[in-house]
């Protein structure tokens, strides 16, 4: 199962300024790089493991995070209403 991490309250994604400070400490030890897209933060082991271990205290303004998983090898994407989201199966798009 791959988890993500997603907001569940009107407002929108964000971290703690603690939360940050936990994630980018244990990606300076590590030498790796500090996201690089916003699919990137929400699937990065890091990430998943500080908001698992703050809890509340990792939810930044406006924010209520939770983790979830997905099964491997389904392709995701995040979808939202007024910040509240949840995870969606990719589809074929044509616009």
């Amino acid at each position: 199962m791959k988890k993500i991490v997603i907001n569940t309250c009107y407002g929108g994604f964000g971290l703690s300024d603690e939360a940050i400070l936990r994630i980018r400490a244990a990606k300076e030890a590590t030498g790796e790089a500090i996201w690089v897209n916003e699919r990137a933060i929400r699937s990065d082991p890091v990430v998943i493991k500080v908001v698992e271990e703050m809890g509340t205290s990792a939810d930044g303004y406006s924010a209520e995070l939770k983790v979830i998983e997905i099964p491997d090898d389904v392709e995701w994407e995040i979808e939202d209403y007024d910040g509240i989201e949840w995870i969606s199966e990719q589809h074929r798009r044509w616009c």
